[in-house]
């Protein structure tokens, strides 16, 4: 089996790097205020071995910027967040290398109760424009809801351009079994992606520990569907499990400390082991991270 290495955590690089990073703003105050930095990440990404690089438009929502900063610039950061990925691979060499479009919870990470379903198309469509003329893919990520990514596949542009989508699972409390963090389960999740026309389910941004079992059920899934041709995923966060009122923007949480590269690794290997085909890090996953993964699984 082919194994794909996604990047990791853009926003702990870009403090590494002293680049502009403050609440509310998180990763995107660097668009504003250094956006060489942005570049730079991706550059090093890139680098260490990652397949496959994500647009720094995750946090190019009215959630971190502001509603007025959005309307007035939301599709030039976003356009922006492309260019630095694209000018990133072209002054690599590497011109293999895919680019995600990063489609955020346009809500707040985390916050199944804060998605206003009539809001989808006015934040969604400025980052598909701004992005559509660089991505090769697009990343529906840290997805809570089933809701969240239905909402935006009706809004992609009509091409060939995979759709990846990744979920976000409870990791706080045990479940009887796998649920994303509207509390609907990870089978329900997969059931719709499938009959939406995904080309990849992945579970992101929760810890590692809880990623097997949703992977079991997906595959399972997959299977009583007759549709293994989607591929699977997992790139896990490096925080301790995050609560159902988590606010994503209050401050930074703390990294773990078990779980350096090597660790992380272990946990990649039993995904492969169970199919996912797609492996990368979240936050606080960084480049050196990657570099262990491209150098034992590829």
């Amino acid at each position: 089996m082919s194994i794909t290495i996604l990047d990791g955590g853009m926003s702990r690089e870009l403090m590494r790097k002293n680049a502009p990073f403050h609440q509310p703003e998180w990763s995107a105050a660097a668009l504003y205020e250094g956006s060489h930095f942005v570049q730079e990440v991706h550059e090093d990404f890139i680098a260490h071995g990652a397949d496959v690089i994500t647009t720094n438009s995750y946090a190019v929502v009215p959630f971190h910027i502001g509603e007025k900063r959005f309307s007035a610039d939301g599709r030039m950061l976003a356009d922006l967040a492309g260019r630095l990925a694209k000018q990133a691979v072209e002054k690599s060499g590497k011109v293999a290398t895919q680019i995600a479009g990063s489609l955020p919870p346009m809500f707040g990470s985390y916050r199944a109760d804060l998605i206003e379903p009539q809001r989808f198309a006015e934040i969604a469509q400025p980052l598909i424009a701004g992005l559509s003329p660089y991505v090769d893919l697009w990343l529906c990520e840290t997805q809570s809801a089933i809701i969240e990514p239905v909402s935006i596949k009706a809004l992609l542009p009509k091409d060939d351009r995979p759709l990846w989508v990744s979920f976000t699972l409870i990791d706080d409390e045990p479940t009887n079994e796998p649920k994303i963090r509207s509390g609907e389960s990870v089978k329900q999740a997969v059931e719709k992606m499938v009959e939406i026309g995904v080309q990849a389910i992945l579970f992101n941004c929760s810890q590692p520990e809880v990623m097997g079992e949703a992977l079991a059920v997906t595959h399972q899934t997959l299977n009583q569907l007759q549709a293994t041709h989607i591929r699977t995923g997992v790139y896990a966060n490096a925080f301790a499990p995050q609560p159902k009122d988590a606010t994503a923007n209050d401050g930074l949480d703390e990294v773990r400390q078990d779980l350096d590269p090597n660790a992380y690794l272990a946990w990649a290997r039993k995904w492969t082991e169970q199919g996912a085909s797609i492996i990368g890090g979240c936050c606080g996953i960084g480049v050196e991270y990657i570099e262990t993964l491209v150098k034992n699984l590829k």
